[in-house]
């Protein structure tokens, strides 16, 4: 018994890993994409494609979901997709991809946060110590408006706060929702109803900003990697990972995320990594670890 339940946790820490190193790509990926494309389209586009390979295997293994779970699974979609993600986008186009990266993953804090009042995980001092850790470094990276700073790239960072709050959430519910259902199941149904309370938001935004859907095959890389890697795939092994894993404490995986965009951002888009980056980094990383120590 002892054995299996390790092996459990082994496999969720792999897959919670392999999905926050994809999301630390996505950002770079996505400030390039978001240069063509406006957030909201990117966002219908990104779960479009994502439902399209998610959805067949769903269908070819007929997991559907009952009329009772589905005001559950609308609630997962409509904080992870239409909140999380969107202002993910959003915050992005306006801030830089490492702030992006760094910021969100404040989510670790508020994951064990919303699992102590959802799914009455107990949560410990450790745990209200990293938030508070973590809460001080997002406020030492998001800074207040200065002259070196624009009042746009400020903006940005309080809404990729938002995103990494919004994500704490959807983590929790779709936990929740994987205690009746697999994760691809959970995964499949966010990304449905996910389009369908995002869908307004692209058709306003269609209508007030032009496009040229004549589009380098660059930018359709960028598209296909978003809806297919960072999305069908990473959002269910993310789900997945938590399916094994408690959500305290699968939560500090998040944390690959940030280094990965950082650096990526650094060596591919020539982003600047300053002082006040790697103090709010080193107060992140505190609390992420710190929220996530159990004693033996």
């Amino acid at each position: 018994m002892i054995q299996v339940h390790w092996k459990k946790q082994l496999f969720g820490a792999i897959c919670l890993t392999l999905a926050a190193a994809i999301w630390g790509g996505v950002y770079v990926v996505s400030k390039v994409v978001l240069d063509v494309i406006p957030p909201f389209t990117l966002l219908i586009l990104r779960f479009g494609i994502a439902l399209v390979v998610l959805g067949a295997f769903v269908i070819a293994r007929r997991e559907y979901i009952a009329k009772k779970d589905a005001p559950l699974l609308m609630a997962i979609a409509f904080v992870g997709v239409t909140i999380s993600i969107a202002a993910q986008f959003l915050g992005t186009k306006l801030s830089t991809a490492h702030m992006g990266a760094l910021i969100t993953s404040a989510s670790p804090a508020f994951i064990a946060l919303f699992a102590a009042w959802i799914l009455k995980e107990r949560i410990k001092w450790q745990q209200t110590a990293g938030i508070l850790l973590a809460t001080v470094g997002v406020i030492i990276v998001i800074g207040v408006p200065g002259e070196a700073d624009t009042q746009s790239s400020w903006i940005g960072n309080l809404i990729l706060l938002v995103a990494a709050l919004s994500w704490g959430l959807y983590t929790v519910l779709s936990k929740k929702a994987t205690q009746r259902y697999s994760s691809l199941t959970v995964t499949t149904y966010a990304a449905f109803f996910g389009l369908i309370f995002s869908w307004p938001l692209s058709v306003w935004e269609l209508s007030v900003t032009h496009i040229s859907w004549e589009w380098s095959w660059q930018i359709w890389m960028g598209v296909l990697y978003i809806g297919i890697i960072s999305t069908a795939v990473a959002f269910y092994l993310w789900n997945k990972g938590f399916e094994w894993m408690q959500a305290g404490s699968g939560a500090g995986f998040f944390f690959v995320q940030p280094i990965v965009g950082a650096f990526l951002g650094w060596m591919l888009l020539g982003e600047h990594l300053g002082l006040g980056f790697f103090a709010g980094a080193c107060f992140i990383f505190l609390g992420v670890l710190l929220s996530n120590l159990r004693s033996s």
